[in-house]
């Protein structure tokens, strides 16, 4: 890489973790918080309750700056450094989509408000962002050493593709039986009723977990096995790790608002696990083949969005099942 790319490069990066801080403390209303710390009228904190208006508004605030971001690394960098953004940005948020039906599941059995879902779901996905940095740059280190490294990948998404096929729907997560529980308790002992906004309340002088730490605890565990999905497929376009970084954190960034836009509405979305299975089986056979056959990116990018647009208006357009007389 040449010097003025490595500056321009840098001045990226630094423009980039700028936008992430501010539109991160606008969204969780930190200024706000330090506002009300230092004024004199002191007001009652009250939880913050995401309106579908207000999700609507987010979501086309985090889509719209990733779409500014893609504009400046066109400027900046080329045409082909930003198609291969842009397909990043699809493809991770079509595979993030997932994730909502875990939330979904996850604040259903443990019986979480809806005042209080935002709260799991911001530290959630400030965490990982952490953790989906410390995985590309280890995911794009491994491609860059070991070639033969593109071939395991490959077969973990046609893994986890088949085994989404044949894996049957979950009604309820099993306590008991999840993981992240399990790990969780070998720390502290867990109470299962709702204590606030707390994550941790103490009872008899223990201090327990309460269904808000045991819910963000089976997020983290769920968007780690997630991610090591998800990572390997956008390495599938660049290796980039200033494409495949930015274009991954925009993505899960307005993953909540999505969340709280469209929760209501994910039984209508029928076709989204086969989409899913398929971009999976598609982005799979492209790393396994790449020694063979190069697929363009501008080509991936066209197959992803028809993918896309085939599920959602295959899903819209199907008639609800009628009730039996």
């Amino acid at each position: 890489m040449s010097t003025d790319s490595s500056i321009v490069t840098m001045e990226l990066w630094i423009l980039f973790f700028v936008m992430l801080a501010v539109t991160v403390a606008i969204d969780l209303g930190l200024f706000h918080k330090i506002k009300r710390k230092f004024s004199k009228t002191k007001s009652i904190e009250t939880e913050h309750v995401m309106s579908t208006k207000e999700a609507l508004g987010w979501t086309l605030t985090w889509i719209s700056l990733a779409g500014i971001f893609a504009g400046i690394i066109y400027f900046t960098l080329g045409n082909d450094k930003m198609i291969e953004f842009v397909t990043g940005y699809a493809l991770e948020k079509s595979l993030s989509v997932d994730n909502m039906f875990i939330f979904l599941l996850v604040f259903s059995t443990l019986g979480i408000p809806h005042k209080y879902q935002h709260r799991v779901l911001s530290y959630g996905i400030l965490s990982a962002i952490v953790m989906r940095i410390a995985l590309i740059l280890v995911g794009a280190s491994l491609l860059d050493n070991f070639q033969w490294m593109i071939y395991i990948f490959g077969g973990i998404l046609w893994y986890t593709a088949i085994r989404m096929i044949i894996q049957k729907e979950e009604k309820k997560i099993e306590l008991e039986k999840n993981i992240a529980v399990r790990i969780l308790k070998k720390f502290m002992p867990v109470n299962l009723s709702i204590v606030d906004n707390k994550f941790r309340t103490s009872i008899n002088g223990v201090m327990y977990a309460t269904p808000l730490l045991v819910a963000l605890a089976i997020i983290e565990l769920t968007d780690l096995v997630f991610a090591l999905d998800s990572i390997p497929a956008v390495l599938a376009i660049t290796r980039d790790p200033f494409i495949v970084i930015t274009s991954n954190i925009f993505a899960i960034l307005g993953l909540r608002a999505l969340y709280f836009l469209i929760g209501g509405m994910m039984e209508r979305f029928h076709y989204l696990k086969i989409g899913l299975i398929v971009l999976l089986l598609f982005i799979g056979t492209k790393m396994i083949l790449s020694d063979i056959y190069h697929i363009p990116t501008v080509t991936s990018l066209i197959i992803v969005f028809i993918i896309l647009v085939t599920v959602i208006v295959g899903s819209l357009l199907r008639k609800p099942k009628t009730a039996k007389q």
